[in-house]
């Protein structure tokens, strides 16, 4: 063989290795490629679940975390969290009725999310930072903010929202109208009293240890099944309440926008200056409730100070009107755990901790409170702790917010969480319940 012949076949040799070489590495690129794309895909789904589940709990109410001064909080029920921000650190709003619709809104269908969803503005709807727009909005933004409260005056106000929805506080029909329909609307009138209707006046006219403590009184009289077609038919209509009460809320909200007599559609929005977030509308506001408050109050201990020791029913009413509120506030501040999951880790973020905290809670102490009253058994005890079971309970605990969350989850993509979140919540009422009011009961044999 030739040296010219042996270098044309090393030639030919290296051209094919170095082919082989390249297809490898395209293979392995395109394989990488591929791994990259469906880790990608699965980050993204894990982040609509979190975000879903985030939503779903905090349907019915986020506590504190709902007041404009914590509007850029990381888990408020109309934004997203910090990793869903733009460029421009403009935070894009979940829509009002995304809670609501059937599961096209958590469809994780690229092209649906590109279309319908609010979490992935497209890139023409990002403002550059540099834009006119942008500086405008940025004004608009820093004059706002100059123009809202301070941030105690902000937490005493909505107290006294919920304080004065409490006392004077049908509930899941109403939740439906004003707790998932029109609270948008309400909101941009004033947080404040968007709060003050559902979590102080809906959430303080149904009761949750109420309902609990007359189902544990049948059981203690061996009508157990009773019990079992109690929670079963309350949780039938309770559910089917809110879900009326949203069908005729959004008929009614049609109506009014197609006849033009009270356009829903032009209420007021957050740079109005009719708005009530303002300070000087939202001072004077804060002091009629102020007085209203005060003269709830008062009106109430002077008529409780004069039927205190009768043990009339009016006794009992007017001692619940004096400590309601606490049980409002107490809830409301418990709200604030909607969202947060379990532990450092945020497990079982869809379980609304906050609510599941406040409901189970005040159906142990209602039901301490009525192993009490037969103990006892004294007109001044039974006045005191029927008036606490009524007035402090009564407020801490909700039927319409937990009814809220509970239709919420039955439209997400996971259904069966509401479920489980109906069973947690009315088997560790129920079982810590008959601990501490059926076992002493029938031990002791009160009448």
């Amino acid at each position: 063989m030739s040296l010219q012949e042996g270098t044309t076949i090393m030639d030919l040799e290296l051209g094919v290795s170095g082919r082989r070489s390249f297809n490898r590495a395209g293979s392995a690129g395109s394989s990488l490629r591929r791994r990259s794309f469906g880790f990608t895909n699965a980050e993204s789904t894990q982040k609509d679940d979190d975000l879903e589940s985030e939503t779903v709990s905090e349907a019915g109410d986020t506590g504190d975390r709902a007041l404009r001064s914590n509007s850029y909080s990381e888990s408020s029920r109309q934004q997203l969290p910090v990793d869903n921000v733009t460029e421009t650190g403009s935070v894009v709003p979940i829509p009002e009725d995304a809670l609501f619709r059937p599961h096209g809104f958590w469809s994780h269908d690229p092209t649906a999310l590109a279309v319908a969803s609010p979490v992935f503005p497209s890139t023409m709807e990002t403002i550059s930072p540099l834009s006119t727009e942008a500086v405008i909005h940025s004004d608009d933004k820093q004059q706002e903010n100059r123009k809202e409260l301070p941030w105690l005056l902000d937490y005493t106000s909505c107290l006294l929202h919920l304080a004065v929805f409490g006392i004077l506080g049908v509930g899941s029909f109403l939740m439906g109208w004003f707790g998932v329909v029109f609270k948008g609307d309400i909101s941009r009138v004033s947080d404040h009293l968007a709060i003050g209707l559902t979590t102080g006046y809906l959430g303080s006219l149904t009761t949750f240890s109420g309902w609990n403590q007359k189902m544990l009184d049948l059981s203690v009289q061996g009508k157990w099944g009773f019990v079992v077609l109690g929670f079963l038919v309350g949780m039938i209509l309770a559910d089917y309440s809110i879900k009326f009460g949203i069908r005729t809320a959004q008929g009614l909200k049609w109506i009014l926008e197609m006849s033009n007599l009270f356009p829903v559609s032009d209420l007021p929005n957050s740079k109005s200056n009719w708005k009530a977030d303002y300070c000087k509308r939202q001072v004077a506001v804060l002091v009629v409730l102020l007085l209203m408050l005060g003269l709830l109050w008062g009106i109430s201990a002077a008529l409780e100070k004069r039927d205190f020791h009768s043990g009339s029913s009016e006794a009992q009413l007017w001692l619940a009107c004096i400590v309601g509120p606490f049980g409002v506030w107490i809830r409301w501040f418990l709200a604030r755990l909607n969202g947060r999951g379990l532990g450092k880790a945020g497990l079982w973020k869809w379980l609304p901790i906050g609510t599941l905290i406040a409901n189970v809670s005040a159906a142990c102490v209602m039901a301490a409170l009525a192993i009490v009253k037969k103990a006892v058994n004294t007109t001044t005890c039974h006045t005191v702790a029927t008036g606490i079971q009524f007035g402090l309970m009564g407020c801490l605990s909700t039927v319409s917010t937990f009814m809220a969350e509970f239709h919420a989850m039955s439209q997400s993509n996971h259904p069966w969480r509401a479920e489980v979140y109906a069973v947690i919540t009315i088997a560790l009422s129920f079982s810590l319940g008959t601990l501490i009011y059926s076992v002493p009961d029938w031990v002791m044999g009160y009448d």
